[in-house]
């Protein structure tokens, strides 16, 4: 019988050698890879306060995708974690302080929305456009309270919503756009090649 995770792999499995030994060192470099990828788009970022606008969220999305539930959350854990000891990942520095500050729960977010949209990836919902947007706004919306719920504690319901939603609405429809079209037109180019059909 045909395992469910096998009948929808995510991206990545579907393109790795199906080899365990060297699919093991694959998995190894995409963590590196993601991570690396979570630091630059951290860094191309609009000064705003009290988080600035960066690219984090739209590489979180996707992400959760590409890399599905669990290697999803091994990268974002990875990063977070060269955060916490002090490396300057974050898009204004490093530091375990950083997680008491304005950026904390959006920092947190990152991991709980890589899970559900990998989740939900592995579940076929990055295949066609209209379920990728279900994935892609599902795992924002749980980032964003997340990172909502920590500025709630920290300013205020009006305070956090005018600082740390407002602003962001319309960047992150963009966001989302974006990775909405991007998934299903990878499934296309790259499925049939690994024997996936729609």
């Amino acid at each position: 019988m045909t395992r469910f995770r096998d009948r929808w792999p995510n991206l990545a499995r579907t393109v790795l050698p199906a080899d365990d030994a060297d699919r093991v060192l694959w998995y190894g470099l995409l963590v590196v890879l993601g991570a690396a990828a979570l630091t630059l788009s951290a860094k191309v970022q609009i000064p705003f306060w009290p988080t600035p606008f960066t690219m984090q969220t739209l590489v979180v999305l996707l992400i959760g995708a590409v890399f599905g539930l669990r290697l999803g959350i091994a990268t974002v854990a990875v990063y977070l974690a060269e955060g916490a000891v002090g490396w300057p990942v974050f898009a204004g520095g490093g530091g375990y302080a950083y997680f008491l500050g304005p950026t904390g729960g959006f920092l947190i977010g990152f991991l709980v929305a890589v899970a559900v949209v990998g989740y939900l990836a592995e579940h076929g919902f990055d295949r066609r456009w209209h379920t990728a947007l279900i994935a892609f706004l599902a795992g924002d919306a749980v980032l964003f309270a997340f990172g909502l719920a920590w500025l709630i504690y920290l300013f205020g319901v009006a305070d956090a919503i005018s600082i740390g939603l407002t602003p962001f609405l319309l960047a992150e429809a963009v966001k989302i756009t974006v990775a909405m079209a991007a998934l299903p037109f990878a499934w296309k180019l790259v499925g049939p090649r690994f024997g996936y059909r729609h």
